[in-house]
């Protein structure tokens, strides 16, 4: 019976029964998209093909640069076709950070020259057990205000004419918490303190009694400020030689002492054992680089909540990677300012240094014979990242560099 009320309608109305057929068709092929949270397109052997739209469903047919898709034609009225959804995100606008839109930042080479360093007076705070032939003290200066304190040597005997020459020595990381003034790096000052100069080894903000945060390194300039205010004390003590400065410095104290004399003027010349002395981008791709003795690990893993991860993703957040800014990344590396380094280099590297890969040290002598600036770089086999198997003789060559450079021709 129903088949035959069927026959007598359509025998009727055949035309509004095409009219109503193509209108289902229509809306079927067009308006897949208002079907909730999958898609369905029915294919002409009527199977149902279903697109998830989970978000990584979703990543796989979208692209970073968003290109809208063609409108889609209509349905063809001939059962042959098969319809497969596709799906789009809608345009979205990327800025890529430029050196000009966005801000600028404390740790560009630029902007560390512009500021100043006046230091203030250097204060004995306590005397210490003599060394063999000169006087070891607690001293302190002013650094922004805080008040930094630092392992102070110096000679006995005849002063020259002008003053002791003085080295400026940075350590290498140590543990804030841990860090005391009088303890270690004990020999390697010993060596030079015995030969002739004044030697000023600052604890750094909230090293030991230090006032101020611990910041580390490498996301702020507050370490290499301090240092430069230490340069600034030193001269004011009576037997300095306020014009023969020379930097000594291991690991990240390398890093400072690399910034320190691209920033300053003052300093005739830096001898760098086993230095964190790469580019800001070739500090992230050497991974091997170990937070117990560089100060922290560059990796680029953005879940990690440490301190040094944060503010990397800070600067990528703000400025962009190096690939998107390279012009950023050369303005806050010391390695591309070496034409105007304040003096040369002396580099030590063991091969076989587990905590900082020695390519970063064969990569800045590589930068400065590049620029035409006089750089030593010597390698040690078999050996560690404090150089201990080779140590007497690479103090050996440190102090014969200082000397030629630094002490020059005065007695």
């Amino acid at each position: 019976m129903e088949q035959k009320q069927r026959e007598r309608f359509f025998g009727r109305f055949p035309i509004l029964c095409i009219l109503l057929s193509t209108l289902a068709l229509i809306l079927i092929g067009c308006n897949y998209d208002q079907l909730g949270d999958s898609w369905v397109v029915e294919n002409a052997a009527a199977t149902a093909v279903v697109v998830s739209t989970t978000p990584d469903a979703l990543a796989a047919v979208t692209t970073e640069t968003a290109v809208p898709l063609s409108p889609s034609p209509l349905p063809s009225l001939t059962p042959s076709a098969t319809h497969t959804a596709r799906v789009t995100s809608p345009p979205t606008e990327t800025a890529t950070p430029t050196p000009t839109s966005a801000p600028e930042h404390p740790l560009m080479i630029e902007v560390m020259r512009r500021d100043s360093y006046p230091g203030s007076e250097l204060l004995i705070e306590r005397t210490l057990e003599a060394g063999e032939n000169y006087g070891r003290y607690v001293a302190s200066y002013l650094s922004e205000g805080n008040k930094i304190y630092g392992l102070l040597t110096v000679p006995w005997g005849l002063k020259p004419e002008s003053g002791w020459p003085v080295i400026l020595f940075n350590h290498g990381y140590v543990p804030p918490d841990e860090y005391r003034t009088t303890e270690r790096y004990l020999d390697y000052i010993d060596y030079l303190a015995s030969n002739g100069y004044i030697v000023f080894r600052s604890d750094y903000r909230g090293h030991g009694n230090s006032e101020g945060r611990a910041g580390g390194a490498y996301g702020t300039p507050n370490y290499t400020i301090d240092v430069l205010n230490a340069m600034a004390a030193v001269k004011t003590h009576p037997e300095a030689d306020p014009a023969r400065i020379g930097m000594w410095g291991h690991s990240m104290g390398g890093h400072i002492t690399l910034r320190a004399m691209v920033v300053s003027n003052e300093v005739k010349a830096g001898v760098i054992w086993s230095g964190v002395v790469g580019p800001f981008p070739d500090l992230f791709a050497h991974s091997v680089i170990s937070e117990s003795a560089a100060g922290f690990v560059p990796r680029p893993t953005p879940s990690s909540t440490r301190w040094p991860t944060r503010w990397r993703d800070s600067l990528f957040a703000t400025y962009g990677s190096p690939e998107e800014n390279p012009a950023f990344w050369d303005s806050i590396s010391a390695n591309a300012y070496l034409e105007e380094i304040s003096g040369p280099l002396q580099l030590h590297h063991a091969t076989t240094d587990e905590i900082v890969p020695v390519a970063v040290s064969e990569l800045l002598q590589g930068q400065m014979e590049s620029v035409g600036k006089p750089s030593e770089l010597y390698l040690y086999d078999g050996d560690n990242h404090n150089i201990a198997v080779n140590f007497y003789t690479a103090m050996g060559r440190s102090l014969e560099f200082f000397d030629s450079h630094v002490k020059g021709a005065y007695p």
